[in-house]
C-alpha cells in the first residue's frame, strides 16, 4: 500500500503547506535528504493551541498538537518533491516542546509525531528524536528521498 493511500485509510487529510512567516524558506533539498524548517500546530494559518504543557495545556493536547504539525510537515514534504511515496525514510524528528517548569513528560507528547509518522511509514517511519523545552513545538528536520 502507497505511503498516499495509507494517509487516506488513517482518515488523515494534509492541510495546504504552511507558509513561511519570515525570511526563510519551508524546505530545502540537499541530495537525497530533505531538510524542513521548523513545523508549528497551526491550521488555516493560526496556531491552534498557546500555552504550556502542565500549565493550562494537558499532554493529551500536546500530543494532538505535535500531530497537527507532523501533517503540516508532511504537507511541505508533499509539496516539494510531488508525492509522499517517494520518502524512503524518516531520518530525525526534533520536537521544541513549550512547557511549565517541572514539566518532565516531553516524550510522551513527541510520540504524538512519532507515532502518527510510524503508523504513516512503517518502519520506515522510526526515527531518532530530540525533545526538548525551548520556545517552539516541532522542528522535523530530515527526510530521506529516492
Amino acid at each position: 500500500m502507497s505511503t498516499e493511500q495509507r494517509l487516506q485509510e488513517l482518515g488523515l487529510e494534509l492541510p495546504a503547506p504552511p507558509k513561511p512567516v519570515a525570511n526563510y524558506v519551508p524546505a530545502v533539498q540537499v541530495g537525497d535528504l530533505l531538510f524542513l524548517s521548523g513545523v508549528l500546530p497551526s491550521r488555516d494559518g493560526q496556531i491552534i493551541m498557546t500555552g504550556k504543557l502542565g500549565q493550562g495545556i494537558t499532554i493529551e493536547q500536546g500530543v494532538e498538537a505535535a500531530r497537527v504539525a507532523v501533517l503540516n510537515g508532511l504537507s511541505i514534504v508533499k509539496h516539494e518533491i510531488g508525492s509522499l511515496d517517494r520518502v524512503k525514510r524518516i531520518v530525525k524528528v526534533v520536537g521544541y516542546i513549550a512547557s511549565a517548569p517541572g514539566f518532565t513528560d516531553h516524550p510522551q507528547v513527541l510520540n504524538g509525531a512519532s507515532d502518527l509518522l510510524v503508523s504513516l511509514f512503517g518502519d520506515t517511519g522510526r526515527h531518532a528524536r530530540v525533545a526538548v523545552a525551548p520556545r517552539n513545538f516541532l522542528a522535523m528536520r530530515l527526510w530521506r528521498l529516492n
